[in-house]
């Protein structure tokens, strides 16, 4: 191996085949400040990439533990993004690869002396937002809603990731806590989470939605593209804490009328609310409606320090990060890993 090799950092990716994980190695290799990059999943991909390795690693199981220490052996880096999002109706079994499996991973972080670690949080892990809705820094406090089981496990890995940063002050922790992410090609993936994976993603064109029911929301979105950027810099660069990441503008009832060319009508929360929970109830649609609830309290996020620390600006608006998830979920896009596997619903 060269001293130009060695000097670059190897870095191993967790969650490698899933949304943020497809365009982070890609982004990775594609960097010539970036040395030998390795993508953990549970199921190795069909997925051909120059300069990424690939190894199957269950976090969600004891005796996976070996193998995950011996692919972090050496490493320079790890970028933790594995994450279940179902069976909503089994909590256990989320909680066993989201917070469990973290537990493994700082563990074996621990042990093989890796100098840096990345992880991935989220908006979910924030408490719920101030009144009038002013955008929060990243001092903003991260207890979650208690009413979902995504919010609740984002909010106890920033518990553990406190414990380790207090025991482990060599190691360089960055936290990033992104909006919504989408892509082109994670949108079949996206479609199957939320909606089911019977909904037609071609019912998402504007002339089958005159009206767009809109009950109050406002979120921010990123394109996973962008999101991707800022962990490469998050790993080359000499920064610590927590970073927010969104893109502008926020999206609302008039943003999404334009997209879909519907007019925005007004519906109580509630109704929304008992109707989710209704189909979830009758395992009619995959999301829980706690996730509801938390949406509607997720306080709007300041980018202001991941701008100004990690010299990051987003390339695409939200709105273009929206249009290429509706092209993604019309057209049954998707990409050469399982989660990501394109389908389009009859």
């Amino acid at each position: 191996m060269d001293t130009e090799t060695r000097t670059r950092p190897r870095v191993v990716v967790t969650g490698a085949t899933g949304n943020v994980g497809t365009s982070l190695v890609r982004a990775l290799a594609a960097d010539p400040a970036v040395g030998p990059v390795l993508g953990l999943a549970r199921r190795e991909p069909v997925l051909e990439v120059p300069g990424v390795e690939w190894a199957a690693v269950d976090l969600s199981r004891d005796g996976d533990v070996p193998r995950l220490d011996r692919c972090l052996a050496g490493a320079d880096a790890v970028v933790h993004l594995a994450w279940r999002f179902g069976p909503t109706h089994d909590p256990a079994a989320t909680w066993e690869t989201n917070v469990l499996g973290t537990v493994r991973v700082l563990d074996a972080v621990a042990a093989a002396r890796v100098p840096v670690l990345v992880c991935a949080s989220s908006v979910g892990a924030y408490s719920p937002g101030p009144g009038g809705g002013a955008p929060v820094s990243e001092e903003w406090p991260t207890h979650g809603w208690p009413g979902a089981a995504y919010t609740r496990e984002k909010a106890y890995v920033e518990r553990l990731l406190d414990v380790f940063e207090r025991d482990r002050p060599q190691t360089r922790v960055v936290r990033m806590r992104p909006a919504f992410l989408f892509k082109e090609e994670a949108a079949s993936e996206q479609r199957r989470i939320f909606a089911g994976r019977f909904v037609p993603g071609q019912l998402f064109r504007p002339e089958l939605l005159p009206l767009l029911p809109e009950p109050g929301l406002r979120f921010q979105v990123l394109h996973t593209e962008d999101a991707a950027d800022a962990y490469v810099r998050a790993v080359l660069r000499d920064v610590r804490g927590a970073f927010n990441l969104a893109a502008e503008p926020v999206v609302d009832a008039e943003l999404l009328g334009g997209l879909f060319d519907a007019r925005p009508v007004r519906v109580p929360a509630g109704a929304v609310r008992g109707a989710l929970a209704a189909a979830w109830h009758l395992r009619l649609a995959p999301a829980d409606p706690g996730l509801f609830d938390a949406l509607r309290r997720l306080p709007l996020m300041s980018t202001e320090r991941a701008r100004r620390e990690l010299e990051w600006e987003p390339a695409a608006t939200s709105v273009e990060a929206l249009e290429a998830f509706l092209r993604g979920v019309r057209s049954g896009a998707g990409d050469g890993t399982a989660p990501l596997a394109g389908r389009r619903a009859a």
